[in-house]
This record gives C-alpha cells, sequence and structure tokens, in this order.
C-alpha cells in the first residue's frame, strides 16, 4: 500500500468532513405537531433554536389541561425535529462514513486508527 496516496486520501477526506460539518452548522430544520400547532426549529447539529406555539393552542378556560397539552406538543415536535436532524446528518455524513475503509465504524480499517 503506497503510504503517500494513504495520507493524500486522509487529507481529502478530512476536508469532506469539515466541508459536510460547516453545511450542518449552518443548517435548519423544522419539526411540528398537532397540525402546525407547535414548530421547533433545530440547527442541523441538533441544538433547539426556536420554539413557536400557536395562540389557538392555548384555552384560557382549561390552564392545566393546556399546559399538559402544550408540553406534549412541544415533545412531539421536538421528536419531529430530531428525526429531520438525523435525516440531514445522514445526507451529509453518511457518505464521508462509507467511503473510509472499514464503513467508518469503530474498531474497522486501519488498526489502531478507531473509525478508519
Amino acid at each position: 500500500m503506497d503510504m503517500q496516496a494513504l495520507l493524500q486520501q486522509a487529507q481529502q477526506m478530512q476536508q469532506q468532513l469539515m466541508s459536510a460539518q460547516e453545511e450542518l452548522d449552518d443548517a435548519k430544520v423544522e419539526g411540528t405537531s398537532g397540525g402546525g400547532l407547535v414548530t421547533v426549529t433545530v440547527s442541523g447539529r441538533g441544538q433547539i433554536e426556536d420554539i413557536k406555539i400557536d395562540p389557538s393552542a392555548i384555552d384560557p378556560e382549561d390552564t392545566a389541561e393546556t399546559a399538559q397539552t402544550i408540553a406534549d406538543l412541544v415533545l412531539a415536535a421536538v421528536r419531529d425535529a430530531e428525526t429531520a436532524v438525523e435525516e440531514l446528518q445522514q445526507e451529509k455524513m453518511g457518505p464521508l462514513a462509507e467511503g473510509m475503509p472499514g464503513g467508518g465504524m469503530p474498531g474497522g480499517g486501519m488498526p489502531g486508527l478507531p473509525g478508519f
């Protein structure tokens, strides 16, 4: 195996990884629930950035029930957003892992270099 070619390949993969990470930093995804009553905006890295609750979700006649309903809707919207982030991360990072010897899985590929 040509060590120089291997090092060049590793450098290319590192650059692609950094590029994919930058794209994730800039990306925003949304999760919704209750037919749009709650919307959660999450960064491509999975950080919650915004939560919007439609005022029509609030019933002033039954605040206790409304509070629980809103909590449930927020949780559902967060889970929806997490799913969208996972899909985005797989889209951006998945091809890089597939290109690594051993599929990028820990312990695979090059001895002494987990993940390669």
